[in-house]
C-alpha cells in the first residue's frame, strides 16, 4: 500500500488565500453583471428571478440554492470539500456586499464596460478558486454527479442543467440579455487562461477537480 506524501505547509498557505480570494471575487463579479443590467449567467438569472418573487436579496437566494443543491449530492454520492462548503456561503455574501456599495450604471458604454469587467473578473475568480483544489462548487458537483450516474457526457449534462435554470429564471423575471450570451461565449476561454495562470507548481501536485469543478473548466457556475 502506498501513501501520498504530506502536503507542505507552504502549499496550504497559498491554497487557502487563493480559495477565499477567488470566491470573494466570484461574488463581486456576479454583482458587476447585476449592476450592468445586460443579462446574467444562467444560475444568477435563476437566483435573481427567485429573489424578486420571494423578496430576498440575490446573494441570500444564492446561498439557499447552493445549500439545497448540496443536498442533492447525497443520492449522487458526491463528496464535498472545504471549497464546496465555503462556496455555498462566500459567493452569496460577497455578492450582496458588493451590490451594497456598487451603484447602478446607466448608458450603453458604462453598462458594457461593467459587463466586460464582470466577465473578466469572473474568469480570474474561477481560475483562482478552482486551482486552489479544495473541491467542486455545489452546482458543478451536481453536474459531475449526474454525469457519473447517467453516463451522459459532461457537456450534455451541463447544458441541460443550465438551460433548465435559465428558462426557470427567465420565467421568474430574471435578466436575460446580451450579457448572458457574452458570458457563455467568453467564460470558457477566460477560465482556461486563468487556470493556467493560477495553477499550483507541478511539484506541488496536480489540480484536483474541475470545478470548481472537472474536465470542463471551460465554464464556471460555482
Amino acid at each position: 500500500m502506498s501513501f501520498a506524501p504530506p502536503r507542505p505547509a507552504s502549499r496550504l498557505t497559498r491554497r487557502l488565500p487563493q480559495l477565499y480570494v477567488g470566491l470573494a471575487l466570484y461574488g463581486a463579479s456576479s454583482a458587476f453583471l447585476v449592476r450592468a443590467g445586460l443579462g446574467l449567467d444562467p444560475w444568477d438569472v435563476f437566483h435573481q428571478g427567485l429573489a424578486e418573487r420571494i423578496g430576498w436579496s440575490i446573494g441570500t437566494v444564492s446561498v439557499a440554492v447552493g445549500a439545497l443543491v448540496l443536498l442533492l449530492w447525497v443520492p449522487l454520492r458526491q463528496r464535498p470539500g472545504l471549497g464546496t462548503v465555503s462556496n455555498v456561503f462566500a459567493v452569496g455574501l460577497s455578492m450582496d456586499a458588493t451590490l451594497a456599495v456598487l451603484p447602478d450604471v446607466h448608458g450603453a458604454v458604462p453598462q458594457a464596460a461593467l459587463l466586460a469587467a464582470g466577465i473578466v473578473l469572473n474568469g480570474v475568480a474561477t481560475g483562482l478558486y478552482i486551482a486552489a483544489s479544495f473541491g467542486p462548487g455545489p452546482r458543478d458537483g451536481l453536474m459531475t454527479g449526474l454525469h457519473r450516474r447517467t453516463g451522459r457526457s459532461l457537456r450534455l449534462v451541463r447544458t441541460g442543467i443550465e438551460l433548465t435554470v435559465l428558462a426557470a429564471g427567465f420565467l421568474l423575471g430574471g435578466t436575460v440579455g446580451i450579457g448572458t450570451v457574452a458570458y457563455a461565449l467568453a467564460i470558457g476561454p477566460l477560465s482556461q487562461l486563468f487556470l493556467r495562470v493560477f495553477a499550483l507548481p507541478e511539484a506541488e501536485g496536480p489540480l484536483a477537480g474541475r470545478p470548481a469543478d472537472t474536465p470542463e473548466p471551460a465554464v464556471a457556475s460555482c
